[in-house]
């Protein structure tokens, strides 16, 4: 069977059903940008959020950008992100 795009009307029940029944849902990783939310998100994979919002301090303060990140060096990248676990692989 093929796959069929839910409708957008379809959507709009399912997010109101969602909201209805959590109402105080949050994203509990810390983030300023969408782009520091998607770095968060990877480093929480087999880890606790609560884990992951102590490393990304200092990964944000020494990568701001991605431009940063991209030209890190991976030993000192590495060093940052090893309390998330499986450092090597995220």
């Amino acid at each position: 069977m093929a796959y069929q795009k839910p409708s957008p009307e379809y959507v709009q029940i399912v997010l109101q059903r969602l909201q209805a029944a959590h109402p105080d849902a949050h994203c509990e990783l810390n983030y300023e940008t969408p782009v520091q939310l998607l770095i968060a998100t990877i480093l929480s994979a087999q880890c606790t959020d609560v884990r992951v919002n102590k490393v990304t301090p200092d990964l944000f303060a020494k990568y701001p950008d991605v431009t940063a990140l991209a030209a890190a060096d991976r030993a000192e990248l590495e060093d940052v992100i090893r309390p998330t676990g499986f450092f090597r692989q995220k």
